[in-house]
């Protein structure tokens, strides 16, 4: 795949007028948290039938699943929107576009339709996802991933300190999450936890890791105001207490301690690529962003007499920019590829994009700053936002740090 079909194109046009009529006037009032983000989202699926496309995917699902039929464990790289993988170019699309003008918009959506739905799908039994899906598919209700806590970090399993134990045939939770995407807000919460036995043979990094469904308002359950964060100011961000929250049996996905599956380390792991892979499309629209606004003010900003944009060392800039550009999008048309021909893109490649579109996106949107100089820095100009908006990719979905171990465990482990 060398360009986007005419169908994506036809999708990013109709998309790209949406946003400049229903999201850009407003972008300062979901900045600043005066407007919430969630209704935002709705009116887009609602106008494109996001919706009911989904909507109509699931119910085949779970039909084929009553009827006894096999139906797809989890979602695709296009499977965020409802559909397979021939649709992954019209998702990666939308994804990019919102990006380029409000990234934490795509922060939210994706969590909840990119984890919280997959997790459920993937591990649930039937009446699980007859119970929380059809609100979550459309975005309805809004869904939590959690996972993250304040001593694990990149460490997530190892480092993981919220508990639960049996309590005849229910289990009691105790813990705390942080950084939690959607946190403040969330109706449906996928939540791990360590199983506590009471074998002190069994060390506390090792014990088994058990996925919960949790509802906003249960008793024990605290979601936290939202946090005051650097940058994707349209995503609420929090952290969620568990004291003593007491869960039936029928919240453990796939109502099982021994899921043929693997237990919650290979649910959460099985996620990992398809986030680390959504970066490159989230770090592509803020590039295109950046040139767009750099190639603009480079033509209209004069000084000494002339364009800057005849400046070689601003013609730097914007090739760089573009070069920059050029690597992101082809990297996307790679996971698009895969997505279509229903192959997986391993978690060592997955990690590879992921550190290096990050990065990109950082790097453009900062030298975008220092093109505009002063009014770079001031908030009217928007690449400030992009730059603050840019750095959380190098940060979200495990640090890039960690990223790097991944590739090259992958190089050191492959057999050539």
């Amino acid at each position: 795949m060398l360009e986007w079909s005419d169908v994506d194109i036809a999708v990013r046009d109709a998309v790209r007028e949406f946003v400049d009529k229903e999201i850009r006037p407003h972008v300062d009032d979901l900045e600043s948290g005066d407007m919430e983000p969630y209704p935002v989202i709705r009116k887009l699926f609602s106008t494109f039938g996001i919706d009911a496309m989904a909507r109509e995917s699931l119910d085949k699902r779970l039909t084929a699943m009553r009827d006894g039929r096999s139906a797809s464990g989890g979602s695709s790289s296009g499977g965020m929107f409802g559909g397979g993988g021939d649709q992954a170019g019209m998702g990666f699309v939308l994804i990019s576009e919102l990006c380029r003008v409000s990234m934490g918009l795509v922060t939210g959506m994706g969590v909840s339709l990119g984890l919280t739905v997959p997790t459920i799908a993937s591990r649930g039994t039937l009446a699980q996802q007859e119970r929380w899906l059809p609100g979550l598919v459309t975005y309805e209700k809004v869904g939590a991933w959690a996972i993250t806590e304040p001593d694990s970090g990149s460490d997530a399993f190892g480092g993981m300190k919220s508990y639960v134990v049996r309590d005849g045939d229910d289990y009691i939770l105790n813990g705390q999450k942080t950084f939690i995407t959607n946190g403040p807000d969330a109706d449906v919460t996928v939540v791990y936890a360590k199983l506590d036995e009471g074998d002190p043979a069994v060390g506390k990094r090792d014990r088994k890791v058990l996925t919960f469904v949790l509802d906003k308002g249960m008793d024990g359950f605290v979601q936290s105001k939202p946090f005051r964060k650097m940058g994707i100011h349209s995503s609420r961000t929090g952290e969620l207490f568990f004291n003593e929250v007491r869960l039936g049996r029928d919240r453990l996905l796939g109502e099982t301690e021994d899921n043929d599956k693997g237990d919650g380390r290979d649910s959460a792991r099985s996620n990992f690529s398809a986030e680390r892979i959504g970066v490159a499309a989230m770090a592509l629209g803020v590039i295109e962003e950046c040139l767009r606004l750099s190639v603009d003010y480079a033509k209209s900003r004069t000084l000494w007499g002339q364009e800057i944009g005849q400046f070689q060392l601003i013609q730097l800039k914007l090739a760089s920019m573009e070069v920059a550009r050029m690597n992101v999008r082809n990297m996307l048309f790679r996971v698009i590829e895969a997505a279509q021909a229903g192959t997986s893109i391993s978690l060592p490649e997955a990690s590879a994009i992921k550190w290096y579109c990050s990065q990109a996106a950082t790097d453009v949107a900062m030298e975008a700053i220092q093109l505009f100089g002063g009014n770079g820095y001031m908030t009217e100009y928007r690449v400030e936002q992009l730059a603050r908006d840019a750095k959380s990719l190098m940060i979200y979905a495990g640090s890039n740090e960690v990223q790097i171990t991944h590739v090259a465990r992958g190089l050191l482990n492959d057999p050539r």
